[in-house]
């Protein structure tokens, strides 16, 4: 006698052993370095210093590959604050949502290549979820080559895409560092989906996100939203709440509703720091 939906069992643990045997993202972020003569290591330009892979960067330059900082969504940032960069160095400052400092960029792409002895350069594209990669590996190469989604961690697996006929660019997933990532510490938590490492549809508590914006950005969200909450995000909450009409049973506030929308224009950027 047969059993029932055995084809469908079959395909489950032939699923289930791919899975097992497909390389953890901090291997083949390892890989990518060891293949590739150049990295492009895409920062948010709001948060160049929480989005940085120090790991990674120490792998680069103990094999002695050559690193570009690319600092995307500098339309997002104020102008005082990208003066400060000048640490990472080589850097571009871009915007792909803008489509600027793209032409910089490739040209600094290609000066780079001229010192590498071989046929082929391959450029890795490294950085953390929701930094923009696969936005600009499409602006680079002037096709929607990669697939692009505002939701955090949008990429999946590798993709290798040719610039030039010299020079091919190698896209990764985008990978929160091994010694960072966490489920429960809710301080790495809320650092990851500040700098939309993390999507505001999965954290657990937003509520507690929007606090640590606040305390850490004081006055951005009041001034973006018109509300005086003295740096209280119960108050912003409470008030944008019942302004938005994002209520429930009883005539109250949904906080996780509106805590999440307030994360979305976050992550979105469409509030300005």
């Amino acid at each position: 006698m047969r059993v029932r939906y055995s084809f469908s069992s079959r395909r489950n643990r032939r699923v289930e052993k791919i899975r097992k045997q497909r390389p953890k993202y901090p291997d083949i972020l390892n890989e990518i370095v060891d293949k590739s003569d150049i990295i492009l290591e895409v920062l948010d330009a709001r948060f160049p210093e929480e989005t940085r892979n120090l790991g990674i960067e120490e792998l680069i330059t103990e094999k002695n590959k050559k690193i570009i900082y690319v600092f995307n969504k500098s339309d997002l940032t104020k102008k005082s604050k990208l003066k400060n960069f000048g640490h990472l160095n080589p850097g571009v400052q871009i915007s792909c949502k803008k489509r600027e400092g793209i032409k910089r960029l490739r040209d600094m792409i290609k000066k780079l290549s001229k010192k590498v002895d071989s046929e082929k350069i391959f450029v890795g594209v490294i950085g953390y979820p929701n930094t923009g990669k696969s936005s600009l590996l499409n602006i680079l190469v002037g096709k929607s080559s990669a697939g692009v989604g505002s939701e955090a961690g949008f990429t999946r697996g590798i993709q290798k895409i040719k610039l030039t006929e010299k020079i091919v660019l190698i896209d990764t997933p985008g990978v929160i560092p091994k010694e960072e990532y966490s489920q429960e510490d809710k301080t790495k938590i809320s650092k990851h989906t500040i700098v939309g490492g993390r999507s505001y549809t999965q954290v657990k508590e937003p509520e507690t996100v929007i606090h640590n914006i606040m305390q850490q950005y004081p006055g951005i969200l009041e001034e973006h939203y018109g509300i005086g909450a003295k740096g209280d995000s119960e108050i912003l909450i409470e008030e944008l709440g019942k302004r938005k009409g994002f209520m429930k049973k009883g005539n109250k506030v949904n906080e996780d509703k509106t805590a999440r929308q307030i994360l979305r224009d976050w992550q979105e950027g469409k509030i300005k720091i």
